[in-house]
Parts: C-alpha cells; sequence; structure tokens
C-alpha cells in the first residue's frame, strides 16, 4: 500500500504542476508581464511546487528528514541523474554564464544552507527569511543580466497561453492546488510507512526515491531538449532549479515551520555529496575540453549517482 501511495502521489505531483505552471503563465500574460520575466520567475517557482508541497508537509507533520532530504536528494538528483542521462544522450555545451554567475549562486545557497545546519540543527524561521530574501536578489539580477543579452529565447514559455480565459486560468489553479496537496499528502505518508516497514530512515527514502520522484520533470524536459538538440537550455535549468530548491522551497518552508536536523547523517553524508556534485563540475566543465560536457563526462556524473544511492542504502 505505501508503494501505491508513493506512486499516486509523485503522479498526482506531475499533474498539479503542470496545471499550475499553465495557470501562472496564463495569469502572468493577464497581467501583462514580459514574456522573459515570466520565464525567469513565474515558471521557476511553478514547477518547484511539488518540491515546497512536499516539504511543507513534511515539516508541519514533524518529518524535517523528509523535508531536507527531498531538497538535498533532488539538488543531488539534479546533477548525477539528469544532467548525467542527458550528456549520454548528446553532448551539451556549456556557456561562460555558467561558471561567472550560475555555478558561484549555486554554490553559495549551498554552503550557506550547510552553515545553517550545522550552526544549531535548526534551519530556522529568520534563516528561512534570510534564503528567501537571497532567492529575490538573485531573480533581480538574474532579470538584469538576462536583458542586456540580445535575442534571449525563453523555451519554457508556452505563447499559446496568451489566449486562456480566466475560467480556463482559475480552473487550471484549483486542479492544480488540489493536485499538489493530495499529491504531497501521499507521498509524505507513503515514505513514512514504507520506512517503517523495510526498516531504514525516512531520510533514506527522502533522499532516494522521493529526490527522484519530483526530479522526474527535470529529467523528462532535459532528455527531450538533448533528443532535439536544444542543448543549451539543459545545464541551466537545473541548475536554476537546484538554487530554487534551497533559497524558495526551503526558504519558505522554514518561514513557516523550522526544520530540524534528526538524522546525523544529513550533516555528515548528504549534504558533502550534494557540495561534491556541484564542486565537481567546474573540473568537468574545463577538463580535457574547455565549455563542453561530453558523454564519457555525463557517465562519470551517472555511476556516481548510482554509487551515492547504493551507500546511502547500504549506510
Amino acid at each position: 500500500m505505501s508503494i501505491l501511495f508513493i506512486f499516486l502521489g509523485l503522479l498526482l505531483l506531475v499533474v498539479g504542476g503542470e496545471f499550475l505552471v499553465r495557470s501562472s503563465v496564463g495569469l502572468s500574460f493577464k497581467l501583462r508581464l514580459p514574456k522573459m520575466v515570466i520565464g525567469l520567475t513565474v515558471v521557476s517557482f511553478a514547477t518547484s511546487a511539488p518540491e515546497l508541497l512536499v516539504s511543507l508537509q513534511a515539516a508541519l507533520k514533524g518529518f524535517s528528514d523528509i523535508s531536507l532530504g527531498n531538497v538535498i536528494g533532488s539538488n543531488i538528483a539534479n546533477i548525477g541523474l539528469v544532467l548525467g542521462i542527458t550528456a549520454i544522450i548528446s553532448t551539451l555545451t556549456i556557456d561562460k554564464d555558467f561558471y561567472k554567475f550560475n555555478w558561484p549562486v549555486m554554490m553559495l545557497f549551498s554552503i550557506a544552507l550547510y552553515f545553517f545546519l550545522w550552526n544549531d540543527h535548526v534551519l530556522s524561521s529568520s534563516e528561512g527569511i534570510g534564503l528567501l530574501l537571497a532567492m529575490v536578489v538573485y531573480l533581480i539580477v538574474l532579470i538584469r543580466r538576462s536583458k542586456k543579452k540580445k535575442n534571449i529565447e525563453i523555451e519554457v514559455v508556452d505563447s499559446n497561453l496568451q489566449r486562456a480565459t480566466t475560467f480556463r486560468i482559475i480552473f487550471w489553479f484549483l486542479i492544480g492546488g488540489l493536485a499538489l496537496w493530495g499529491g504531497a499528502e501521499l507521498l509524505v505518508r507513503g515514505a513514512v510507512v514504507l520506512a517503517e516497514s523495510m526498516g531504514i530512515s525516512q531520510r533514506v527514502i527522502a533522499v532516494t526515491m522521493i529526490a527522484v520522484g519530483t526530479s522526474i520533470p527535470e529529467l523528462a524536459a532535459s532528455v527531450i531538449a538533448a533528443l532535439k538538440k536544444e542543448k543549451a537550455i539543459s545545464l541551466g535549468n537545473l541548475i536554476g532549479s537546484n538554487i530554487f530548491n534551497i533559497g524558495s522551497v526551503l526558504g519558505i518552508t522554514a518561514i513557516i515551520q523550522p526544520i530540524a536536523v534528526t538524522s546525523i547523517q544529513i550533516l555528515s553524508n548528504d549534504v558533502f555529496w550534494m557540495l561534491g556534485f556541484s564542486v565537481v563540475l567546474i573540473p568537468l566543465a574545463f577538463l580535457p575540453k574547455k565549455f563542453n560536457l561530453s558523454r564519457y563526462k555525463g557517465l562519470i556524473l551517472f555511476v556516481a549517482y548510482v554509487a551515492f544511492i547504493a551507500l546511502t542504502f547500504i549506510g
């Protein structure tokens, strides 16, 4: 039954996330927001909604390991699983923005998260406010930098949604909200029951099964982009997703309900895996060939991710 709950929960999160993105973009067009702003902010927040609902639901129910494990595991999966598989399918070209802006920001957020958790083993409301404010600053800088670029294309924004009626936008929002709430409820309940029945910690389920499940939309989008040879969008989207997971998902969750570290492995193991996967992107981006993430580099990331999953269950 727990496996069924997890499956149905993930399915509802995917469906709910899709409807929430549609309603958010449709409403943004109604408010006459520029397409670039919609793509860089509205869509990013909407696609982070599944992770937010899961982390918030878990924190409110007292399952803080699931809250933290969901985000940390998702960030690991975005690089090791999603980016690894995408690079295996098609070699990715890396632009200079990666190491000049996006990667340093991701590292700052990741290190800040580790420091906040290590300091007193709690991600407090004030620290959540700090992460969220830093997220806002990041978005402002991101939009300003994007405005300076010529012919920038925002692939993730569907222009057809400009014609969406107000009724459809409200309908999509209600369906998306209900599906996300129900999916998060089922996923958290299923994860807790499965962990108890298998005799393993909730943290293990969170950083593996739940994290992979909430990363499925990113995996699908990146694989499709790689197959279509749209090489430029995959790496930027994944780095941005990792930043949003820490800044908005954990930031908002901690503001509503402070998140305590109840499993020491999150600090002694999982966070270091997340930092390790982030750090290794720099040498992979420059050696032996610059600005290139080839198939064998993707294989390195994927094998490292498999090793992480195996060691997590063994440990």
